[in-house]
C-alpha cells in the first residue's frame, strides 16, 4: 500500500489571509529594539469563534469496561472531561483507581489464561479484528466527532485521515494473526530444534491525549493479533473514544475480559497498572519525565518488559537547493499539525543562511494565513490545545523566547478569548542554546534557525538529548543519503514529512524512547521466543 501523508486530505492552498494588524512590542532585554510584529486580529478571533459548532454525537459510555462489561468505579468517582473549545465539561466519566486496575488485569489474566482468545486459531482472530476495521469505518462520523470534541483536532483531520489509518492498522495486524510462526533451526548433532512465538500474556498500555484513536490502534492492534489480552488507561484528558473503541471490537465478536479499559489519572491508576505483578509486558506513549517513572515502576515490580514512545525535539533542515515554496509548506506542516501537539513535530528549522532570508518572510506568510478556529468547522486547520495546563505552558515558552531575545515575527499571543486557542507564533534568530530550541513546546511555535554547511548542521541538529524524528528537504540525492544516515533518529523523512503507514515502524533515538511501534517490528513486543529441543533416534539427515 502506498504511504499515506496524514496531511494529504487535509491540505488546501490558501489564498485568503486571515486579518491581521500590527503590533508594536518591546523585544527581549534590549529595550530600544522595538519592531512592527503581525497579529491576527481580535475581531476576526471573535468572529471564528462566535457560533461553535454543537457536535453532532452522543457521550454514551463514560463507565470503565472490565470483562465485556461497562462498570462504575470501585470508588464510586469520576472525573470532568472537557471540551477545549469552550473549557467547559463534556461528560463525567468513571475514575479507575488500584482497585479497578486489579479488577481488569484479573479479568484479562483469566482471558489469557482459561479463556478463547489465545486458543483460538490464528484466522478466526483475524476475522474479529477484519470486522472491527469495518464498524470502525460504519462509525467514523461518531467516532471523529468525539475525537474533536474532547480533543480539539479539526474534525475534517480526524474523519478523513486518522479513523481511516486507524481501521488500515488494524487490518494490516489482522493479516499478521495467521503468519505469526517459529522456525526449524538446524543444530549440531541428533537434535531436532525448532523456535515457538507465543503471545507475552497480559499486556498493560497507557496512551496518550494527543491522537487517541490512532495510539488504540497501534498498540491494541498487534497486541490481540499476537494473542495477548490488554488493559488499557487512557488519557485523563481524552477519555472518551476509547470506550467507544472497545464497545465495538465486543460488537466485532471480541470475547469478555480480551481487552479492558480504565480511565483515570497517571499518579493511580498509571502506576497501579505499570507496577502491577500480573501485567507481563506494558507499552506507554508520553513526555520523557513519566516515561521514565512508569520504567522504574516496571522495574521494580515483575522486571516486566517496556516498550517506550517518549518526546522529541526534530530537527527539519532545508538545504541550499530546496524547492523554497515546498519547504515552507513542508515546514509549516511538520510544526504546526495537530495544533503542534505531536511528538515527532518538526520543532527546530535549520534553513541554509543563503535562502534563510526568503524563507523566513514566506513561513511568517504562511503562518499568519493559517485557518485557526472551531474545529467541527470545514477549513479550520488549526483548533485549540488540549487544556489550560498545556496553554499555559505554550505561552510561557513563547515569553521564554521572547525574553531571550529570538525574533518573535508573528502570533504569540491567545487566540479569541475563550478556550484554548494560541495563534500560529514563529520566532527568528533562535539559537541552539534557547530554550525555546532544546525544549519540547507541544504547540504551534515555530523555530527557524540559521546554518552554514553540512558538517555543522549534522553536529546541531544531533546535539540533543531526543531522537525522534527528523526531516531533510533537498534535491540532491548524495545530501539526502549523508544526512539520512548521520542524523540519529527513528525516522527521517526525505522531503515529505510526517508519512505514516500500518507498515512503517516508528520509535526513537535516545530519550525518545525504547522499542519500535507499528509494521512488523511491533509485532516483537508483544511476542515470546521458546526454544524446543528434542532429540533425533537415527535421522536419516541432519
Amino acid at each position: 500500500m502506498a504511504a499515506r501523508r496524514i496531511s494529504s486530505l487535509l491540505s488546501r492552498s490558501l489564498s485568503a489571509s486571515s486579518g491581521c494588524s500590527s503590533l508594536l512590542l518591546s523585544r527581549g532585554k534590549n529595550p530600544g529594539s522595538r519592531r512592527s510584529i503581525p497579529r491576527f486580529s481580535t475581531a476576526a478571533a471573535a468572529a471564528a469563534l462566535e457560533e461553535l459548532v454543537i457536535p453532532p454525537v452522543q457521550v454514551c459510555h463514560t463507565q470503565l469496561l472490565i470483562n465485556g462489561q461497562f462498570v462504575d468505579s470501585a470508588s464510586g468517582k469520576t472525573f470532568p472531561a472537557y471540551d477545549p473549545r469552550t473549557a467547559e465539561v463534556i461528560a463525567h466519566v468513571a475514575e479507575g483507581d488500584g482497585e479497578d486496575v486489579d479488577r481488569a488485569v484479573a479479568a484479562a489474566r483469566k482471558a489469557f489464561d482459561e479463556g478463547p482468545w489465545p486458543k483460538m486459531t490464528p484466522y478466526e482472530r483475524c476475522r474479529i479484528l477484519l470486522r472491527f476495521a469495518d464498524l470502525v469505518e460504519k462509525h467514523s462520523e461518531e467516532l471523529a466527532a468525539l475525537e474533536t470534541w474532547n480533543n480539539g483536532k479539526p474534525y475534517e483531520q480526524a474523519l478523513h485521515s486518522e479513523i481511516p489509518s486507524m481501521a488500515r492498522l488494524f487490518r494490516y495486524y489482522a493479516g499478521w494473526a495467521d503468519k505469526i510462526h517459529g522456525m526449524t533451526v538446524p543444530a549440531d548433532g541428533n537434535y531436532h530444534m525448532q523456535t515457538l512465538h507465543e503471545p507475552i500474556g497480559v499486556a498493560g498500555q497507557i496512551i496518550p491525549w494527543n491522537f487517541p484513536l490512532v495510539l488504540f490502534s497501534w498498540k491494541v492492534g498487534p497486541a490481540l493479533a499476537c494473542g495477548n489480552t490488554v488493559v488499557l488507561k487512557s488519557a485523563e484528558q481524552t477519555p472518551l473514544t476509547a470506550l467507544y473503541a472497545a464497545k465495538l471490537l465486543h460488537e466485532a465478536g471480541l470475547p469478555p475480559g480480551v481487552l479492558n479499559v480504565v480511565s483515570g489519572y497517571g499518579p493511580t491508576a498509571g502506576a497501579a497498572l505499570a507496577s502491577h505483578m500480573n501485567v507481563d509486558k506494558l507499552s506507554f506513549t508520553g513526555s520523557t519525565h513519566t516515561g521514565k517513572i512508569v520504567l522504574e515502576l516496571a522495574a521494580r515490580s515483575n522486571l516486566k518488559p517496556v516498550t517506550l514512545e517518549l518526546g522529541g525535539k526534530s530537527p527539519f533542515i532545508i538545504c541550499e537547493d530546496a524547492d523554497i515554496d515546498e519547504a515552507v509548506e513542508a515546514a509549516h506542516f511538520a510544526i504546526f499539525f495537530n495544533q503542534g501537539q505531536c511528538c515527532c513535530a518538526g520543532s527546530r528549522t535549520y534553513v541554509h543562511e543563503r535562502i534563510y532570508d526568503e524563507f523566513l518572510e514566506k513561513a511568517k506568510a504562511r503562518a499568519m494565513k493559517r485557518v485557526v478556529g472551531d474545529p467541527f468547522k470545514k477549513g479550520v486547520e488549526q483548533g485549540p490545545q488540549i487544556d489550560v495546563e498545556q496553554f499555559e505552558k505554550i505561552l510561557r515558552y513563547i515569553k521564554l523566547g521572547v525574553e531571550s531575545n529570538a525574533t518573535l515575527e508573528c502570533g504569540g499571543e491567545r487566540f479569541g478569548s475563550k478556550g484554548f486557542f494560541i495563534q500560529p507564533t514563529v520566532f527568528s534568530n533562535v539559537k541552539d542554546d534557547m530554550t525555546i530550541a532544546q525544549d519540547e513546546i507541544f504547540g504551534p511555535v515555530q523555530s527557524i534557525l540559521k546554518f552554514k554547511d553540512l558538517d555543522e548542521v549534522v553536529r546541531r541538529a544531533n546535539a540533543t538529548a531526543y531522537g525522534l524524528a527528523a526531516g531533510v528537504y533537498t534535491k540532491n540525492i548524495d545530501t539526502a543519503n549523508t544526512l539520512t544516515r548521520a542524523l540519529r533518529a527513528g525516522t527521517v523523512w526525505v522531503n515529505c514529512y510526517d508519512v505514516f503507514d500500518a507498515a512503517i515502524p516508528f520509535g526513537g533515538y535516545k530519550m525518545s524512547g525504547i522499542g519500535r511501534e507499528k509494521g512488523i517490528y511491533g509485532l516483537n513486543s508483544y511476542l515470546q521466543v521458546k526454544a524446543v529441543v528434542t532429540p533425533l533416534k537415527n535421522p536419516a539427515w541432519l
